[in-house]
């Protein structure tokens, strides 16, 4: 599969190094177009503009989304002949991408950055692409992690805000939890060993059971233990369901600002 890459930050190469990990795409197949010389995995090739040549099976477009339509502008005639176009832009659905890059198939997606270990999540939204289309982008995704599609735009955002913000939150999670561990005395470096581990092997656990997260919890609570003394703060009126509940709101929002933006 020969990619065109316009935009490779963070997102982006996280996704390249997992394709190129995974043999989806080869070194020499790829072209990466960026305003300034990035260090970028597998030492593929960069320039400021597009090659020569016949046009790729997929152009990715990972810049900023308030800079599209510059980078239309630029690129629009190049891009024209490319089958696909699949878009990391936040904001920016396939009826704007396609007004910006006639030709190909506009595809939106909101990858989260654990695609780089094939673990992340990538909502996908692309209502009128054909079936081949879908079954490039299929291949293209599978190395990166779980791959939905959704063709209700509400949908499509709401699974972009619960897991492309979610790693961050989780994150925080494990901060607090660890900030937790120190409350009650341990050191800070052991806090955050103990809360790491904990959290890796309770993830490890929801993913290999075959009961829910709730279930879980319940069993391992004995009635009037120290794991129900802590579940019973946690399920509060105003404890850990209604805060994850406003966060994921406040993110929401704030997409759909970005998105009228």
């Amino acid at each position: 599969m020969r990619l065109w890459m316009i935009g490779c930050g963070n997102m982006a190469s996280a996704m390249l190094r997992r394709w190129l990990d995974s043999g989806v795409v080869a070194a020499d197949d790829v072209d990466v177009v960026n305003r300034t010389a990035r260090v970028l995995p597998g030492d593929v090739r960069q320039a400021r503009a597009l090659p020569d040549g016949p046009p790729p099976d997929v152009v990715v477009l990972g810049i900023k989304p308030q800079q599209l339509d510059e980078v239309a502008a630029i690129h629009r005639e190049r891009v024209r002949a490319a089958p696909l176009l699949v878009s990391m832009l936040a904001g920016a659905d396939p009826e704007r991408l396609a007004a910006a890059f006639p030709g190909p198939v506009a595809v939106q997606t909101m990858p989260n950055l654990p695609v780089e270990l094939g673990r992340g999540v990538l909502a996908v939204h692309a209502p009128a692409a054909p079936a081949a289309a879908r079954a490039t982008v299929d291949r293209l995704m599978a190395p990166l992690g779980l791959v939905e599609w959704f063709d209700d735009p509400a949908r499509f955002a709401a699974a972009g805000a619960l897991s492309g913000c979610g790693p961050a939150f989780l994150f925080r999670f494990v901060d607090a939890l660890a900030a937790g561990g120190i409350s009650i005395g341990l050191d800070p470096e052991r806090a955050a060993a103990v809360a790491l581990a904990t959290v890796e092997g309770a993830a490890a656990m929801v993913a290999a059971s075959d009961r829910t997260p709730a279930a879980l919890a319940d069993a391992v609570a004995s009635p009037g233990g120290m794991t129900r003394a802590g579940l019973n703060m946690l399920d509060e009126p105003h404890g850990l369901t209604p805060l994850l509940q406003r966060t994921l709101r406040a993110a929401a929002a704030r997409g759909a600002e970005m998105a009228k933006g």
